[in-house]
């Protein structure tokens, strides 16, 4: 398999999957603002939605979507763990998660990404990711990961999505709980590595 990626894009989320699950695959780097992929092919003939992350299958076919391709990187490699199985209430609540955070969490941060966002406008919507966070954050503060004791596909798009913050100018030192989860994920053998192979992080 081929994954399209942007280092520390979304497309983080299916790499750090792939990882967890040992599934063999080839990364391939993009450059979102220029689409073009690293060895000079138009990506938007690959996904003419312009983004990442993009999963090529053996055969070809290729899926977008990055909480759709980590429901099918899971289930592909039989990982319960990473998404239960299909009917389970335990599958419902990882996918709850995913909406959320797509939905409420990383929509959010894309003004803020805007350059031609005002500053007035910018701390608006600051302080209503920040809002959001601090709710998530107390949904961690008695259990180590979104849905209970077990790293999930959900859990790799929070630790993706609120890496973001940094970049935005987002404050979430102070949310205890949130922080203790950010640095769970990252402590993971799998996370390390995808952080390493984008080059967010030295080995």
């Amino acid at each position: 398999m081929k994954l399209y990626y942007s280092p520390g894009a979304c497309s983080l989320v299916p790499h750090i999957l792939l990882r967890e699950t040992a599934l063999p695959h080839t990364l391939i780097k993009v450059d979102t603002g220029k689409h073009v992929t690293e060895q000079g092919v138009d990506y938007r003939g690959i996904n003419p939605k312009g983004y990442v992350p993009v999963l090529e299958l053996e055969d070809g076919v290729r899926l977008t979507e990055g909480p759709v391709i980590a429901q099918f990187i899971a289930d592909r490699a039989r990982r319960e763990d990473l998404m239960p199985a299909a009917g389970s209430m335990a599958r419902y609540r990882v996918m709850e998660w995913q909406n959320y955070i797509t939905s409420e969490l990383h929509k959010s941060f894309s003004p803020l990404f805007n350059r031609a966002l005002d500053a007035a406008a910018k701390e608006v919507f600051l302080a209503i990711l920040h809002k959001k966070f601090a709710w998530v954050s107390e949904q961690l503060a008695a259990q180590p990961y979104l849905t209970g004791t077990g790293f999930t596909a959900a859990d790799a798009y929070l630790f993706t999505v609120a890496g973001w913050a940094k970049l935005v100018g987002l404050e979430l030192a102070g949310l205890a709980p949130l922080q203790a989860f950010l640095q769970r994920v990252a402590a993971r053998d799998a996370v390390r590595q995808a952080l390493v192979a984008e080059g967010l992080a030295q080995a």
